[in-house]
């Protein structure tokens, strides 16, 4: 029989492979079981899968920091191949929303969430419901739809395009820069090629902002840009480079996890009849859907923190400098928190899921997400009830070990 420790580097050694992004859960149970403070080689960093754990390093921003965590991607490579890297560590050295902790990070958000308040949020859903009418309309006729490209992209990058005033045509560009910037996350050791190509579409996303932000300081507008442009009532305001950098976080986050949120939610709710059906029963039901959707099958897979100091967690002693992964598709598949939690139920009450994360760096766009979710998840319910999958199999990305989202999902109806 094989001993522990070798059973142990065979799971390791499976959390970088394409066989985990389909299907994390059996392995993350284990984990959780075994060694759920687990030092990974493979990923290169301390592997979290305890919900209490994970809660723990949300709240903790003083030792577990959000500052400088994605610019570490490039420090196993040699010196020449950093020196190509220049332009992709000098943009993670600039703090934005997701890259800064306190002080920093509290003027940030201050300045920005002005433009996700549930105000400004509530007044976008006349338009998101003319967005999903319109795609909807599109494919009718037809009595099928491929709902990753034809609604669960659709709409965010559409919703997305507004905010930022520019036209919806660019929507391919910014899936192109969000599928370039994640290929490298949710690992510490991506390799020369990937960081490349991420530095490639940094490069273009960057000066296409710069373009944006000068074009609207000649004339402002009422779009997100315009209002991360303005001072606030104390005189505070953003510098282009914060704005640049939080505007390639929207670009690559504020559609992505709505595309997984509606396909997530969408192949689930179609791989449970019977909860399909206390959908279409009882509409008061959607909302607690859509959270129990972010629980099972929760968007972002894994977040990354760089220790500032070290910690005793679970008798380990977690080192300065090292990178914690929050595994959050294992926090909310906790047994200690969640009755039953491989089960889905859209009935399921309390749940405290964090799929948003949790504190100072919960999702700044969650409201959004959620009445985008909610519009979608109604309109079908009146129009295409009788959706089926056309096939039972579901085809994750498996080039995204940072999220849990769907290549395609076709229906037929």
């Amino acid at each position: 029989m094989r001993d522990d420790a070798a059973r142990m580097r065979d799971i390791d050694d499976s959390l970088v492979s394409p066989g985990f992004v389909d299907d994390p859960y059996p392995t993350l149970d284990i984990l959780r079981e075994l060694d759920p403070v687990h030092w990974s080689e493979s990923i290169g960093g301390w592997v979290l899968t305890r919900y209490d754990d994970i809660l723990r390093t949300f709240k903790d921003v003083g030792r577990y920091s959000n500052e400088g965590r994605l610019g570490r991607a490039t420090l196993h490579l040699g010196e020449e191949a950093r020196q190509q890297l220049g332009p992709f560590e000098a943009h993670y050295r600039t703090k934005g929303l997701l890259h800064s902790d306190p002080p920093d990070h509290t003027r940030l958000r201050r300045l920005i969430i002005r433009a996700f308040s549930p105000r400004v949020i509530e007044t976008m859903r006349p338009r998101i419901q003319q967005i999903v009418d319109d795609l909807i309309d599109r494919v009718d006729a037809a009595g099928e739809m491929e709902v990753i490209e034809d609604l669960a992209f659709a709409l965010p990058v559409t919703v997305l395009a507004g905010l930022l005033g520019v036209p919806e045509s660019q929507g391919p560009t910014f899936r192109r820069w969000a599928d370039g910037l994640l290929a490298f996350q949710g690992i510490n050791r991506p390799s020369e090629r990937v960081l490349l190509g991420a530095q490639t579409v940094l490069i273009e996303a960057r000066g296409y902002l710069a373009d944006l932000i000068a074009e609207r300081r000649r004339t402002p507008g009422d779009d997100l840009v315009s209002h991360m442009m303005r001072e606030s009532d104390n005189g505070e305001s953003l510098s282009d480079d914060e704005i640049i950098n939080t505007g390639i976080t929207l670009l690559t986050a504020g559609h992505e996890t709505t595309t997984s949120l509606i396909g997530n939610g969408l192949f689930t709710l179609l791989s449970h009849p019977d909860q399909w059906a206390r959908l279409k029963a009882d509409r008061s039901l959607v909302k607690p859907a859509l959270e129990e959707i972010l629980r099972y099958e929760s968007p972002v897979s894994r977040q990354p923190r760089l220790l500032k100091s070290d910690v005793q967690l679970d008798r380990q002693v977690l080192a300065e400098g090292q990178m914690v992964f929050q595994m959050l598709g294992a926090a909310n598949r906790d047994p200690a928190q969640f009755n039953q939690p491989a089960i889905f139920d859209i009935d399921r009450s309390p749940n405290r899921h964090i799929a948003f994360g949790q504190g100072i760096h919960f999702c700044i766009g969650a409201p959004l997400s959620r009445i985008e979710g909610e519009i979608v998840f109604h309109t079908l319910l009146d129009r295409l009830p009788t959706m089926r999958l056309a096939d039972p199999r579901p085809s994750w990305d498996l080039e995204k070990a940072n999220s849990r989202v769907l290549r395609s999902l076709p229906v037929t109806f």
